[in-house]
C-alpha cells in the first residue's frame, strides 16, 4: 500500500471515530414564531443523576434565547423550586405543566427529557449526554417539531458542556430555518 493511500485511510478512520461519538435525529424544521410566547415545561429525568432535568431546563431556556426566542417562561411542577435534591417531574407532571402552559397564553411549549447525563466508566471517563426535545403548538396540541440527540465528549469536558452542544444542535434544527 502506498504512503498516500495509507494516509488517506488513516484520515478517514480518524474522521469516523470523531463522528461516531454523536447522533442527531430530528423532524424537518418547522416555521415557528420566535416572537411568540413560549413555555418551557419541566424536563423529565430518565437518568440516575439528580437534578439532570433541572440542568437541562436551564441550558434549554438559555439557548432558546440565544436562538432568538426571547419570550420564554418556565412552567414549574406544582410550584416546586429547583432547590429540591430529587426532581419531581415525570410524564404525568409534565402533562399537568402543559395544561398550565395552555392557560398562560403561550403559543408553544417545549417538553424535554434527559436520557443520559453522566461520565462513562473507564480510563478516560468521557462525559455523555442524551436529550430529547419536542415543541408543541398549544392551540392544536400537536407536536410541530421533535428531535433527539446524544453525544460523548473528551475526558476533560464537563457533562454540562456536552449537553449544551447537544441542545444547541437540536435547537439549530428546530428554530433556525
Amino acid at each position: 500500500m502506498s504512503w498516500q493511500k495509507l494516509m488517506t485511510l488513516s484520515a478517514l478512520l480518524s474522521l469516523n471515530l470523531l463522528t461516531a461519538c454523536s447522533t442527531l435525529h430530528t423532524t424537518p424544521t418547522a416555521n415557528l414564531d420566535k416572537k411568540a410566547q413560549w413555555a418551557l415545561l419541566p424536563a423529565i429525568n430518565n437518568t440516575e443523576t439528580p437534578q439532570a432535568g433541572a440542568r437541562l431546563d436551564s441550558i434549554t431556556a438559555s439557548l432558546l434565547r440565544v436562538h432568538g426566542v426571547q419570550n420564554v417562561a418556565y412552567i414549574g411542577v406544582n410550584g416546586a423550586s429547583n432547590e429540591v435534591l430529587f426532581e419531581l417531574a415525570d410524564r404525568r407532571q409534565q402533562n399537568a405543566a402543559l395544561a398550565t402552559a395552555k392557560i398562560t397564553g403561550a403559543k408553544y411549549a417545549v417538553a424535554a427529557s434527559v436520557d443520559e447525563w453522566r461520565y462513562k466508566v473507564g480510563l478516560d471517563g468521557e462525559p455523555a449526554a442524551g436529550i430529547t426535545l419536542n415543541i408543541i403548538d398549544l392551540q392544536s396540541e400537536q407536536v410541530v417539531w421533535s428531535g433527539t440527540a446524544a453525544k460523548t465528549g473528551w475526558s476533560r469536558e464537563a457533562v454540562s458542556a456536552v449537553a449544551q452542544k447537544v441542545v444547541d444542535d437540536l435547537l439549530k434544527s428546530a428554530v433556525n430555518p
